[in-house]
């Protein structure tokens, strides 16, 4: 049987190679970002209605939620996984670490 900081230097490993393995993988068969992104909630019509209704803080929520949004989708979403492992990985070693005390 393995000591116990090898099997967790595995285990950290295994997380990374697979997490960091799917980002890359997601990242060359993710297309590129359809269109030219000028849909019709970028208007300047639309922006000032959105603001009319519920002023600036509305806007900025929906800029804010178009953003989250778009973490989920092609490329970004190769990028989003790739972090994701990385904070994954370093938790797994800090919950790790403080059991081991």
């Amino acid at each position: 049987m393995t000591p116990r900081p090898t099997r967790l230097r595995l285990i950290t490993a295994a997380i990374l190679v697979v997490g960091l393995g799917s980002a890359v993988w997601i990242y060359l068969t993710a297309d590129a970002a359809p269109g030219d992104g000028l849909g019709p909630e970028e208007s300047k019509q639309y922006l000032r209605a959105m603001e009319l209704y519920g002023g600036k803080a509305n806007v900025l929520a929906a800029e804010l939620m178009r953003w989250f949004q778009g973490l989920w989708h092609g490329r970004r979403l190769a990028f989003t996984v790739g972090c994701a492992t990385v904070v994954a990985a370093a938790v797994f070693r800090l919950v790790a670490a403080a059991s081991r005390e």
